[in-house]
């Protein structure tokens, strides 16, 4: 066969997979004759009470001099590490605004950070394609830095997204551009799991970000450059569980929602959305309609409220939304505050005990933002 058959013959192959794929983009919406804002709307649901006054900037975390990238909180929920393109960790205390670690890293760019189940370690990767673990009570070097605990190395591209197994310290998630996502051993750092790579139900794409289900750790989620997210059982690596459409650009972010049943996404294509793990459907869009010269602005990141009524989300242009995810109506915007940031938000996240939602930006400084007033918890 000749080389201009085979192009002829792949050409045919990619416009039937082209039209299946819309043919079965058709048929899902067929299947779902409504959304869950419809649905509420009908049931007569109001949307949330939330106004300027309710969450508001009570500090500003100033220490890095680069780009904010990435950001945790610890699960007692007074302490943040984040990562910057500057090269350096930094551990604040949420309540002081205080440093109590700044860690120059081994590479300087770094994309990720997490901090582990007991707050006693922290790990990091980027585009050395190493995941760095480093051990918060260890003694410093004679530089004065900390030394890294352990170095997880297996990826054959950058690590974009890591998270700690909840309640373990000795076992994390990855995620790379080298489309897979891998469970760690950290005590004897091997590979004990690899999700995707050669099997065909795995990602075809950069792998950008994981969530872990905290109501049953063998399941986790992952984003993708393919416009896929997909759900995984620790136990069997071979296949995707699921694999969920609907996103037409880059899944920048994965967030399991607070019950473990769904979880959200945000993207390229300037959505979020959230999706039903046990069905598979598509459940809610919520699009940025504020477009300037016609560009649609990507959501970065995501998170979702400890009672999953309000969504988090963080856009390239500054804003920040906050969601009613039962309505799908924006019912404040922090991008447009007084206090707010001066660049993209590239990563937002939610403290433990739901009480403080800390965001990080391209202007180099973190925003930690509290539930003012009496205003309560949601």
């Amino acid at each position: 066969m000749s080389v201009s058959e085979l192009k002829e013959r792949h050409v045919a192959a990619a416009e039937t997979v082209n039209s299946l794929r819309e043919l079965l983009k058709q048929k899902r919406l067929l299947l779902l004759d409504t959304d869950i804002a419809r649905y509420a709307t009908a049931q007569g649901r109001s949307p949330v009470s939330f106004g300027p006054t309710d969450l508001v900037c009570c500090r500003t975390l100033q220490g890095h001099t680069g780009k904010v990238y990435s950001l945790d909180w610890t699960p007692e929920r007074n302490r943040i590490v984040s990562a910057s393109q500057d090269g350096r960790l930094i551990v604040w205390n949420a309540l002081t605004s205080q440093k109590t670690h700044a860690i120059k890293l081994p590479c300087a760019w770094v994309m990720t950070c997490a901090f582990s189940p007991t707050g006693q370690s922290v790990a990091c990767g980027g585009l050395d394609s190493v995941c760095s673990i480093f051990n918060l009570n260890s003694p410093t070097e004679k530089d004065g830095n900390l030394p890294v605990s352990r170095m997880l190395s297996g990826h054959k591209g950058y690590v974009s997204s890591c998270q700690y197994v909840p309640d373990e310290d000795t076992h994390l998630i990855t995620s790379s551009g080298d489309h897979t996502c891998v469970l760690w051993d950290i005590t004897t750092g091997i590979r004990t799991s690899v999700f995707g790579g050669e099997f065909q139900s795995g990602h075809t794409a950069d792998v950008l970000s994981v969530s872990i289900n905290g109501s049953n750790s063998r399941m986790f989620v992952s984003g993708s450059c393919d416009s896929t997210a997909r759900l995984w059982d620790t136990r069997v690596a071979s296949r995707a569980v699921r694999t969920f459409h609907g996103h037409e650009g880059d899944v920048n972010s994965v967030k399991f929602f607070p019950d473990g049943n769904r979880f959200g996404t945000g993207s390229d294509d300037g959505t979020c959305r959230l999706f039903d793990v046990r069905t598979g459907h598509q459940l809610q869009v919520y699009e940025h309609h504020q477009h300037v010269d016609n560009e649609i602005p990507h959501v970065t990141s995501i998170a979702f409220s400890i009672s999953g009524r309000l969504l988090f989300a963080g856009y390239s242009n500054g804003d920040c939304y906050v969601w009613d995810t039962l309505l799908a109506e924006v019912v404040l915007n922090l991008g447009s505050l007084q206090n707010s940031h001066e660049g993209r938000i590239s990563c937002l996240g939610l403290s433990a005990d739901g009480s403080a939602l800390c965001t990080g930006s391209s202007d180099t400084n973190l925003k930690i933002w509290a539930f003012g007033g009496h205003r309560k918890v949601i």
